[in-house]
């Protein structure tokens, strides 16, 4: 039986070839690829600037640090979510605030994120939830009316536009991920993106210790100056390479995975159990999402197991109903019953028709 996995890199044996000559090199960070893999994301997005991060946990963090989020303030975030959205905010010491979402395309409620509004609040972080871009022009106005930051965590988006402009854009910041699963993938890794040189001087000194001065820019070799307390979020060079050579192909990528998410609309349209969001040509499909009764759901999960199909769930558990969060909302009820009701599909780029019509028999079956 052949398994269909939930995900597949694009990492080549070129790429490869080109990592073991950077470990063979001695200098394996603060390389070439780290710069190469900068610049030409911010061309990708078309962002002035592009700064490379160990994860995206972390430019998440170091985005919250730069708008100065801190004690006594509160960050809205949406409930249906990674757990890294809000603890980049409470690491500041400021507070997460959890929006519920919409049950059809998993992304922030906006009745429900403006109901959030306080005194307090200080900025609101969106997710484009599986690649599906949000309503970015009234969320700007919402920024406006009320004053607020913005940063838009892209960990599902390389590649969503809103009205023919990258996602990452809107906001003061954008941060997008390369982790195992995700479109690019660089093993962990980050990377974080501003129209603005002030968010951006700052972002890039506190990804390594607050250190005023690049190496290659030292005119004495280890004579520096630090302007701030910060951490070490940087990425190797070969972690940096592999996601240059992968973003130099994504284009392509990006394209079949819009073809395979048009077949799973085609192919899954007739089934009465199931429920999906419309194909929108401006996604960039990290996952194809199904909606369906949570009795259908846990007899699909075992009938998927059996036949060897990867599938997961974008998020099992909503960020409010964790141990950690449990105390602070209890109205994110759309975000309760999108965790019960979907599964993620597989929409990589060894995904065909013929897998796409075994996943939809295994649904009909049920």
């Amino acid at each position: 039986m052949e398994e269909i996995k939930f995900s597949k890199n694009n990492i080549q044996k070129k790429d490869l070839s080109e990592v073991q000559k950077i470990l063979k090199s001695g200098w394996l960070t603060h390389g070439k690829y780290s710069n190469l893999f900068e610049r030409d994301f911010s061309k990708f997005t078309k962002s002035k600037y592009a700064t490379l991060v160990s994860n995206c946990t972390a430019g998440l963090h170091l985005a919250c640090v730069a708008l100065g989020f801190s004690k006594n303030d509160e960050v809205i975030v949406p409930s249906q979510t990674h757990v890294a959205t809000a603890h980049a905010v409470e690491y500041t010491g400021a507070k997460a605030v959890f929006a519920d979402i919409n049950l059809y395309d998993g992304n922030i409620n906006l009745d429900s994120l403006e109901r959030k509004i306080t005194k307090k609040t200080k900025g609101i972080i969106v997710v484009h939830f599986a690649g599906y871009p949000c309503d970015m022009n009234k969320i700007l106005n919402i920024c406006s009316k009320y004053n607020l930051k913005l940063i838009e965590d892209c960990a599902h988006a390389l590649g969503t536009y809103y009205k023919n402009k990258h996602v990452g854009n809107f906001g003061d910041v954008g941060v997008f991920s390369f982790y195992p699963t995700k479109q690019i993938t660089t093993g962990e890794g980050g990377m974080v993106i501003t129209n603005s040189k002030k968010l951006f001087s700052l972002i890039k000194q506190r990804r390594a210790f607050g250190i005023d001065t690049d190496i290659k820019d030292r005119k004495i070799p280890g004579l520096y100056n630090v302007n701030s307390l910060a951490l070490n979020f940087r990425l190797t060079d070969f972690q940096a390479c592999l996601g240059y050579f992968q973003l130099l192909r994504y284009k392509k990528e990006l394209h079949l995975r819009r073809k395979i998410a048009k077949k799973y609309c085609d192919v899954l349209g007739n089934l009465k159990k199931v429920k999906f969001h419309k194909f929108m040509k401006n996604a960039s499909y990290f996952i194809f999402p199904i909606f369906l009764k949570k009795f259908d759901k846990l007899k699909l999960i075992e009938i998927f197991k059996k036949n060897k199909v990867g599938f997961s769930i974008h998020y099992a558990r909503p960020v409010h109903l964790m141990n950690f969060y449990k105390k602070r909302t209890k109205d994110c009820k759309n975000s309760s019953k999108f965790s019960e009701e979907t599964i993620s599909l597989p929409c990589h780029s060894d995904i065909n028709y013929k897998k796409i019509k075994k996943i939809s028999n295994l649904i009909q079956s049920l």
